[in-house]
């Protein structure tokens, strides 16, 4: 539906100006609020009525855009960001950016209303910004970005020592080599005192060929005869 707005709307137009809008907009917002009127004869005729009134708001709309306009391409804004080695910054520059430095300087700018090349500044240097102002009226404002180096420090944390074979060769390997020399003591053959007495005179004879041709002849008699006759 068509209506007429009764007061200056940022996101629909000024005062005066006949607008085409959803009729629930209209009537849940718009009208309630006195921000817009239906667009008919009687309303027609009201705002022509006002509309020398209206003209003169425009007049001193357009005089206050100039002004700022002049005040804002006067200014030179310098912003200085985190940046690298190579100028590339480490975020970026936003219309954001740009309204809370423009705030810092008393000027109220509304974040829609900045244009950034490319929507945002992602190196060092010298930019134009263009800041619409009043129906075509734009200034263009100088911002220089400057490139701060991070301070980064450099922490060197001594790794914990831990003690192994490694570290202490004789230790471990000792005892292994220690416990490895008893095992082959162990696992030696053991010596003729533990051989049944019955037995050694047949060792003995075996392993001893002298011995054994001296009981071949009569010579020597054998311990275990010897130890049948002492029974």
């Amino acid at each position: 539906m068509k209506v007429i707005l009764n007061k200056d709307l940022a996101t629909l137009g000024e005062e005066g100006d006949v607008k085409d809008v959803a009729k629930g907009y209209a009537r849940n917002f718009l009208f309630p609020r006195g921000i817009a009127l239906p667009l008919n004869e009687r309303t027609k005729k009201l705002f022509e009525e006002r509309k020398e009134e209206i003209e003169n708001r425009k007049a001193l709309k357009r005089n206050d855009a100039a002004s700022l306009k002049e005040k804002l391409e006067a200014l030179s804004l310098v912003l200085v960001m985190p940046a690298g080695s190579n100028g590339k910054l480490y975020g970026a520059v936003t219309a954001q950016t740009i309204m809370d430095e423009l705030a810092k300087q008393s000027f109220q700018i509304e974040r829609k209303k900045i244009e950034i090349p490319g929507n945002t500044i992602k190196s060092i240097g010298k930019y134009k910004i263009l800041i619409k102002l009043y129906e075509n009226a734009f200034a263009e404002c100088s911002v220089t970005i400057e490139g701060q180096p991070l301070k980064t420090e450099t922490k060197v944390s001594a790794a914990p020592q831990r003690r192994g074979r490694r570290d202490n060769p004789s230790g471990p390997k000792d005892a292994v080599g220690e416990s490895s020399h008893g095992t082959q003591q162990d696992s030696q053959p053991k010596s003729d005192a533990a051989i049944p007495a019955n037995n050694v005179a047949e060792v003995t004879a075996q392993d001893n060929p002298v011995l054994s041709a001296a009981e071949n002849s009569g010579t020597v008699t054998p311990a275990a005869d010897t130890a049948n006759n002492a029974e």
